[in-house]
């Protein structure tokens, strides 16, 4: 698939098990997806663009360099607020935006319900976060709200995706590129994706 970016290391394929595992306890799910959450922002951050300023060492002047966009983090409520932290110690100069959309059980579609992001999105790298693109709906539509509200550079990360969600998002945004570190088989009947790991909200939060 185009414009899709698949990180991989023994590491987050042992961590990847984890999230897996219906047995993981949730503290030891949180941190799995913390790990894996960093290597996301590691990889992501390869596409930052940086300005060079000074920097004196206790030994002499030297070049150094600072990040040259503004970083917006947008996570996806509520399942997105579980990257967040990993990427803001990753990026600590970020700002972080909330876009509410949930998915209607009946139909799938996305339905928003909460909006709030910092100002100047047109001149800013933006990052949506949700550890699921599962139908590609919530994450399509997220994008369009930025979109609308002048952000024009987008990425989109994500622990594991399917790729009906993939195509969703490509056909819908072909501009935008997708981080994950896991594309799975299929999404089911019910629009879960399959093998998964569940809810990742649910899991994450302890609200089985």
């Amino acid at each position: 698939m185009k414009n899709l970016t698949i990180i991989d290391s023994p590491l987050i394929r042992r961590d990847m098990t984890y999230l897996r595992d219906k047995e993981t306890k949730e503290y030891q799910f949180r941190l799995a997806l913390r790990r894996i959450a960093y290597c996301l922002a590691i990889e992501i951050g390869k596409e930052f663009q940086l300005s060079e300023r000074e920097v004196v060492t206790p030994l002499e002047t030297t070049t150094g360099h600072r990040l040259k966009q503004q970083i917006v983090l947008v996570p996806v409520l509520r399942a997105g607020l579980s990257l967040v932290n990993s990427f803001i110690e990753m990026i600590p100069e970020a700002k972080v935006g909330h876009i509410g959309i949930q998915r209607d059980e009946q139909t799938l579609q996305p339905v928003d319900y909460y909006y709030k992001t910092p100002k100047n999105l047109d001149v800013s790298k933006v990052i949506i976060l949700d550890p699921m693109l599962a139908t590609g709906g919530s994450a399509s539509a997220a994008a369009a709200f930025l979109k609308k509200r002048g952000a024009n550079d987008i990425i989109m990360a994500c622990l594991i995706a399917a790729p009906e969600g993939v195509r969703k998002l490509q056909n819908d945004h072909p501009e935008i590129p997708v981080f994950t570190a896991q594309l799975d088989r299929q999404l089911n009947e019910n629009g879960y994706i399959l093998p998964g790991l569940g809810d990742a909200g649910d899991r994450t939060f302890g609200t089985l």
